[in-house]
């Protein structure tokens, strides 16, 4: 039994010490052969439980013995052999649940500390993606600002050249209603001339007769 537990102590002495210390890919194996232990918790809580009963047997047969030898006044040989087996038993015992406690304890802060370097690499790779995002994102505002600058000038050529075409566009109304004023004009003339033509043109049909009239009259005193 004494064999058993100091060969336990030792492995979990060595097992602790691979957590502790990174030697190659061995902490790597340590860990997952711990993760394959804790999946059999039962088992593990089993064998955690009966060492702590049998601890607690040994501290009671060294209570036991000790109180023996206390009435008696000494002890005898035997129980002294039995005293200092059990305390050896229970030192080491005590020693190997406190070496599995420690290595459960450094197994759970090494795997949170993984899983931390796992999310901070990750967490790495969207800042890296975010950045590149922003440098993009930059890269399509300063190209929309140039686009923007490119409509505006666009717009600004556009106002003026409407602007000149308004302009264009008042100076032919003023110059349709100059054409329409002097084709008014004239049309006013081209009448006026019609009236007089028309009051000459009676005129000289009057003087004709009248022409007419004497030449009869003269013919007739003749």
């Amino acid at each position: 039994m004494i064999q058993l537990l100091f060969f336990v102590v030792f492995a979990e002495a060595f097992v602790a010490f691979l957590l502790m210390v990174k030697i190659g890919p061995l902490r790597e194996l340590v860990m997952n052969g711990l993760d394959q232990v804790k999946m059999r918790k039962g088992t593990v809580l089993t064998i955690a439980g009966t060492m702590s009963v049998i601890l607690f047997s040994n501290w009671i047969s060294i209570v036991k013995i000790q109180n023996k030898g206390a009435k008696i006044g000494t002890m005898t040989p035997m129980d002294q052999v039995l005293w200092r087996t059990h305390l050896l038993e229970a030192s080491l015992m005590g020693f190997s649940l406190y070496l599995g406690f420690l290595i459960d304890r450094m197994h759970h802060h090494l795997q949170k500390l993984i899983n931390l370097r796992k999310n901070g690499g990750s967490s790495k790779k969207e800042v890296e993606k975010l950045e590149a995002e922003k440098l993009q994102l930059k890269e399509n505002e300063e190209k929309a600002k140039e686009e923007i600058n490119r409509m505006q000038k666009e717009i600004s050529n556009l106002s003026e050249s409407l602007k000149k075409l308004k302009l264009e566009s008042k100076e032919k109304d003023k110059k349709i209603e100059v054409a329409e004023a002097h084709v008014t004009s004239l049309q006013k003339q081209s009448a006026d001339l019609l009236l007089e033509y028309d009051r000459l043109l009676e005129d000289n049909q009057n003087l004709q007769a009248q022409t007419k009239n004497r030449q009869f009259r003269g013919h007739h005193k003749d």
